[in-house]
């Protein structure tokens, strides 16, 4: 298997008009104060595994800006720009194009075709794209068509019960991918996949970031981190996430690695 190293992360900080975003969870407003710190927390996460940071300022136009990873899917041969569903949304991918990494051909989605970053599940050179209410059959086919003329294959996912492929289901390295339990028994159906199914009460904890060898994993689920560590013996870093799971994020959202 063929794993990407990172050295890179592009992150934004969330705004004071952040709880005016896109969410379709009822679990309160978020705390901007609080979203404030747990962003610097996730950001001194991504240090500690090896990453230097470009931290962009919050942009009043985008209360979604934080969630960079819809913007774009990133490889080593190309990048990918995302095609958002929602008009407010429309312009994110504008205001970090200068910051990204400029050594990959440029691709893109056209329109009405949908996808954005946070559908993408990557395991080795295989890559899962969610279909959902963000990613549309056409989005996930014309990704699809570029992945395959850099070597890469890709087959579709449908996403009913999270937000995005990524919400509910990722990598954390090896052949291990945790998973909604809903998620979990449609990737079961890839007999080189090690499918980790979080329980029912923690399934937040399907959204983890695994970079250089370390897993980053929302705090406060210590069944999922128990499942974890019997596959795996690579550092675990906790960041609590409280206030960007109000607004239907998590730790992959908040970065563009490359």
């Amino acid at each position: 298997m063929r794993y990407p190293t990172f050295n890179f992360a592009i992150v934004r900080k969330p705004g004071e008009n952040f709880c005016d975003g896109l969410t379709t969870v009822d679990l309160g407003a978020p705390d901007y104060n609080k979203s404030l710190e747990q962003h610097g927390e996730y950001c001194n996460a991504l240090k500690k595994c090896g990453l230097k940071l470009t931290i962009l300022e919050a942009d009043p136009r985008y209360p979604d800006g934080a969630f960079v990873d819809d913007t774009a899917v990133i490889t080593d041969e190309c990048l990918v720009q995302s095609s958002f569903t929602f008009p407010s949304r429309q312009g994110e991918g504008r205001a970090v194009k200068d910051f990204l990494p400029k050594r990959n051909r440029l691709e893109r989605i056209p329109k009405p075709a949908t996808m954005e970053g946070g559908d993408i599940l990557r395991v080795s050179e295989h890559f899962f794209i969610g279909l959902s209410k963000r990613t549309g059959e056409e989005g996930a086919k014309r990704l699809g068509e570029i992945l395959e003329k850099y070597g890469y294959s890709w087959s579709t996912v449908p996403v009913t019960k999270v937000l995005h492929l990524s919400t509910g289901a990722t990598w954390i390295g090896g052949n291990n991918v945790v998973a909604t339990s809903e998620l979990a028994e449609h990737l079961k159906k890839y007999d080189w996949l090690n499918v980790i199914a979080t329980p029912e009460d923690e399934r937040y904890a399907a959204n983890c970031l695994f970079i250089n060898g370390a897993i980053i994993m929302p705090a406060g689920f210590p069944k999922t981190k128990e499942l974890i560590r019997k596959i795996t013996d690579a550092n675990i870093i906790e960041v609590e996430m409280s206030e960007f799971e109000k607004m239907d994020g998590g730790l992959t959202c908040l970065s563009l690695r490359f």
